[in-house]
């Protein structure tokens, strides 16, 4: 049970970024016999749901497939869980991401822009990019890629990213991280032994395009500009164990949140590397002459880097952070034992980028 805990507390995780409404909700399937598995992740995009699953008794086999959720628990609805109704909901099954060819999936990606029918899945060492035809009810394999190399190579984790007109991934495998061009399934820059152990868990600045930040076992934070991978251009060391998740805030991109092994969630201050290194900016017509005196002043030199908090309200290890997407103030993070806390930046902190 610890482990389908594991696994089951991630879906909570992308329902809390893409509706910030955490609420008890149970679900019908059609096949919920696949069901009898460890493994639950949960990608959302629109109203339409992505699970990978174990699908094997005698054999693990990873897959996934896309549903439909209920209505009411699509992107943007603003009904809360005490308005709609008590009774289990019934999610509709569209179609299978069939990967039987190509080994077992590591994670499935949305495009992060457009409409929500493209999706990318990582299996084993394959890429492979999923088309959803008219009414989501068949995807169809458009293009894919295989990693090559010495050994058994397989992906472990994978992020879209929201810039170039959303060309390009970033894959890790291993201690290496990749970068790919989804139009020609190329790889366009590599950084070997980015981390000294497996690297867990990317994420992609929102507002600064060649930004990606990596994490991995060997207890480390990375930030690279994928124009020039020879360094990291910042490295953090607060953890003491292995750092299963890094999430920049998707508004202010200086606030980066991770949470590790060690039982704790740590955010972070990275204001040197973020869009905003001399603050919050601010319209001169807004301010008066003492006011512009006093942020000229201010903005002569960049904000310090720092730890903002540390939170260990968790007893297990932290295997999932997110940030919400409808109050950018608000975070949650899920451990190994299934508890859930939510959080918010400190309001010292809030008003001092704002102001």
């Amino acid at each position: 049970m610890a482990s389908d805990t594991h696994h089951i507390i991630r879906a909570a995780k992308q329902l809390f970024r893409e509706n910030a409404v955490l609420g008890s909700k149970e679900w019908h399937s059609q096949v919920c016999k696949m069901w009898k598995s460890d493994k639950f992740v949960f990608t959302t995009r629109a109203n339409l749901l992505c699970v990978e699953y174990q699908a094997s008794d005698s054999k693990v086999v990873t897959c996934a497939a896309v549903w439909r959720m209920p209505k009411e628990l699509e992107s943007g609805s603003h009904e809360s869980p005490d308005d709609s109704s008590s009774n289990a909901q019934t999610l509709e099954l569209l179609c299978h991401l069939d990967n039987t060819a190509h080994g077992n999936m590591a994670c499935v990606m949305w495009e992060p822009m457009g409409d929500g029918k493209r999706l990318i899945s990582l299996a084993d060492n394959n890429i492979l990019l999923w088309d959803l035809q008219e009414s989501s009810a068949k995807a169809v394999l458009s293009s894919s890629t295989a990693l090559e190399g010495k050994g058994q190579l397989k992906f472990t984790s994978g992020r879209w990213s929201p810039h170039h007109n959303c060309t390009q991934i970033a894959t890790a495998s291993d201690t290496t991280v990749r970068g790919w061009d989804t139009r020609s399934m190329r790889q366009i820059y590599c950084i070997e032994n980015a981390h000294g152990q497996l690297v867990r868990d990317l994420d992609f600045n929102p507002n600064k395009q060649y930004y990606l930040a990596s994490c991995g076992d060997d207890c480390k934070v990375k930030f690279w500009d994928t124009r020039n991978v020879t360094e990291p251009v910042k490295t953090l060391e607060e953890h003491s164990h292995w750092v299963w998740n890094v999430r920049y805030n998707h508004s202010h991109d200086q606030l980066i949140l991770t949470g590790s092994s060690d039982s704790r969630v740590i955010l972070s201050n990275m204001v040197s590397i973020s869009s905003e290194p001399f603050g919050h900016m601010v319209d001169d017509d807004d301010l008066s002459d003492q006011e512009d005196h006093h942020q000229e002043e201010k903005s002569k030199e960049p904000l310090q880097d720092s730890i903002i908090a540390t939170y260990e309200e968790h007893e297990d290890s932290v295997y999932a952070v997110e940030w919400s997407s409808a109050d950018p103030w608000l975070f949650a993070s899920l451990s190994y034992d299934g508890r859930l806390v939510i959080n918010r930046v400190p309001r010292a902190l809030k008003y001092h980028i704002l102001l």
